[in-house]
């Protein structure tokens, strides 16, 4: 199975609505059920009818989201889900999902897979669903209300490697920034914790100085103002860190274009096919990512999983993943994915995410 390409189209979709006063997109489909009219954009089905599950991202037109949600179908398909669908609103913020766990709690869905804008503020809808009996996979970004997490994965190995690139990139000694997503992202601010406490305890960045984070709400435009916005606070910027995707294709187009191309040095995490022009021209050496169509994937059969009743999230379970294997949930409910990948001029044209 290939688990690195977009998520598929060209299947039916049951739904697109707008819920409350935010400007949301639902995208949905149950196998069996009858094309309501919405617009062709994505969904699925399986053979079986007797569970279902649905996935919601932090937001929806998100590049990096896409790839996770294109494992997590297959995986829905591969773990015997008779249907799924895919909801969420299109700006991350810390109530946005609410009413889209709301609905899933009121049509029975037996699994939500939930990537959390806030640790918090998602969790009394999640409570009421799990009330109702669904089980709660978090996933990309954790919640303190569910069942078990999967992680990409382990998150200071996340924040070390950003760490040993930037300085490799910056010799070791200068000012460097952050560009994070929203100032609330779970996994953002533990990956930032880590870095801090690295920073402030290895010798081998004591030269380092953490000038600014600031934060581009995995916002393209509002990012790219941002990297503006540091390279002019900050002259003597040596590099910028930013440990997501959007945020950090943005800062590249930035830079690619101005007097700082090959002056600033920039790492994080990102996609291959968006970063690949970056690293060809050289605005961009290294970065780093895993595979975001495993992290869906591995999602989808946790659940199902939960859902069956052969684990509860406990530490020591095993559930098997398809075709990643056997995993293992490990303390605090967490379940790993797999070690990140440094991306460069040698290896990026052998990814296709």
């Amino acid at each position: 199975m290939e688990l690195n390409a977009p998520r598929r189209r060209g299947r039916r979709v049951a739904g697109a609505l707008a819920i409350a006063a935010t400007a949301a997109l639902t995208l949905a489909a149950c196998a069996g059920g009858s094309d309501s009219g919405g617009d062709d954009m994505s969904s699925g089905g399986g053979e079986t009818a007797d569970q279902s599950i649905t996935f919601i991202p932090k937001q929806l037109n998100n590049p990096y989201t896409d790839v996770v949600l294109g494992g997590g179908e297959d995986g829905a398909e591969a773990a015997g889900f008779g249907a799924w669908e895919i909801v969420g609103p299109l700006d991350a913020s810390a109530s946005s999902q609410v009413s889209f766990i709301n609905a899933e709690t009121q049509a029975g869905t037996n699994v939500l897979v939930i990537a959390a804008n806030d640790p918090d503020a998602v969790c009394p809808a999640v409570e009421e669903a799990r009330a109702g009996g669904a089980k709660i996979v978090g996933f990309d970004s954790d919640l303190n209300c569910r069942d078990l997490f999967v992680s990409q994965v382990v998150a200071k190995d996340v924040a070390l490697i950003q760490l040993e690139l930037i300085s490799e990139q910056i010799g070791g000694a200068g000012e460097i920034a952050i560009l994070s997503a929203t100032a609330n992202a779970t996994n953002q601010n533990e990956w930032i914790a880590f870095m801090e406490e690295e920073l402030a305890s290895n010798p081998d960045y004591a030269d380092i100085e953490l000038v600014a984070k600031v934060y581009g709400d995995d916002d393209d435009t509002k990012s790219f103002q941002e990297a503006q916005g540091l390279l002019q606070a900050y002259p003597n910027l040596k590099g910028i860190i930013s440990p997501t995707t959007v945020g950090i294709a943005a800062t590249a187009r930035y830079l690619s274009t101005s007097e700082y191309k090959g002056e600033v040095a920039l790492t994080g995490l990102g996609l291959p096919n968006e970063m690949r022009p970056f690293v060809k021209d050289g605005t961009v050496t290294e970065f780093a990512l895993w595979d975001p169509a495993q992290l869906g994937y591995v999602s989808a059969f946790a659940g199902k999983a939960l859902a069956d009743g052969s684990i509860t999230g406990a530490e020591g379970d095993t559930f098997e993943a398809g075709d990643l294997g056997e995993k293992t949930v490990g303390p605090d409910g967490v379940v790993i994915v797999g070690p990140p990948t440094v991306f460069d001029i040698d290896n990026i044209d052998d990814y296709d995410f």
